[in-house]
């Protein structure tokens, strides 16, 4: 059975960091890219940050590139987003999903953890 489980969110002032972990079991991780996606209340789901299977290749949305940088262990089967110079436009539920190498589909989805970030 696949899970990812994130943890690391909580209320931040803004300005501040916040380093989110998404720990996967149940898959073989070096066989999937890993993503964190965002969702806001009322809000379409977007994809924040990327990273393909051996680390080489990372993506980030306009909105956060500079701020976040996404990376993974593969050998603890991690996968992190680092936030800095949070805004409170960044506040949403942040999850993690995991999709095979070849597919174009996220298949794997967390429960996801809420960031918040105060003005």
């Amino acid at each position: 059975q696949v899970q990812l489980v994130e943890s690391g969110g909580g209320l931040v002032q803004a300005g501040g960091s916040l380093r989110l972990s998404c720990a996967a079991s149940g898959l073989t991780f070096t066989r999937y890219n890993m993503g964190w996606f965002r969702q806001a209340p009322g809000e379409e789901r977007e994809l924040v940050s990327s990273i393909n299977s051996d680390a080489t290749g990372t993506h980030y949305a306009r909105s956060v590139k500079g701020r976040f940088t996404i990376s993974r262990d593969n050998a603890k089967n991690i996968v992190y987003l680092q936030m800095n110079s949070l805004k409170p436009e960044d506040t949403a539920r942040y999850y993690c999903a995991g999709r095979e190498v070849a597919s174009d589909l996220y298949e794997y989805w967390g429960q996801g953890t809420q960031v918040t970030v105060s003005s």
